[in-house]
């Protein structure tokens, strides 16, 4: 066992990790240790001052979890840009679920959207079910406010998958949409641009969402498509 792995089940919380383990049906319980985020956090902030940090998210696969998302969080820390961006595709294949995929997004990536959507373009196209998946979030969580476009979130519904967690993030980008682009987003459930089953799951998600008021939350739910 390396000292990181020490490190972490020295944090471990059983009752956590029965908690965590149901959340993310895609792991193995077994490399799940329980560590809760707040704490892993802090431990990545110490850890990536290291020279063991660098070491660390070289050797790829990990083990564990704990260890996936200690990784993501260190490279959320890099400063500069090539090398997250570097580091992020990197690690990119190695993620095996959801948590990991969307749990980190470096700081230094909202610096410079324009190169950034150079690899988001690329990451959609993958066969790989979270570089797709994390590319949608990029585009969810950076590019809906001010460098917003309307060819964004064409760029998500062009995505054809059976993928349960990519059809999902189509649904979220779009529940999200409805919120910070509402004419932009509206017209994909108007004119049924999305797969019958993400269609649903959008109004679904919109309608869960403190973000979209009561009139149109009640607009939506008469978009449903009925099976």
């Amino acid at each position: 066992m390396t000292d990181i792995q020490k490190a972490l089940f020295s944090m471990a919380d059983e009752g956590y990790k029965k908690f965590n383990s149901a959340l993310i049906p895609t792991v193995d319980p077994s490399t799940v240790i329980g560590v809760r985020t707040p704490e892993l956090r802090k431990y990545a902030r110490e850890l990536s001052k290291t020279p063991a940090a660098a070491e660390f998210i070289r050797t790829l696969p990990h083990a564990y979890y704990e260890e996936n998302n200690l990784h993501a969080y260190i490279i959320e820390g890099i400063k500069d840009f090539g090398e997250a961006l570097a580091e992020t595709e990197r690690f990119l294949p190695y993620i095996d679920n959801w948590a990991t995929c969307d749990t980190f997004t470096p700081k230094t990536f909202k610096k410079r959207p324009e190169e950034l959507l150079i690899k988001i373009r690329e990451w959609l196209g993958s066969e790989h079910t979270y570089t797709v998946r994390y590319a949608m979030g990029l585009l969810m969580s950076l590019y809906l406010d001010e460098a917003f476009t309307p060819e964004y979130p064409a760029l998500v519904a062009a995505v054809e998958s059976e993928e349960y967690y990519i059809n999902m993030m189509i649904a979220w980008y779009f529940a999200t949409a409805l919120a910070k682009q509402k004419d932009a987003a509206l017209v994909y459930l108007t004119e049924h641009r999305l797969s019958p089953w993400v269609h649903n799951k959008t109004i679904q998600k919109a309608v869960e969402s403190n973000r979209i008021d009561s009139e149109f939350k009640t607009y939506l739910k008469s978009l449903r498509i009925k099976n």
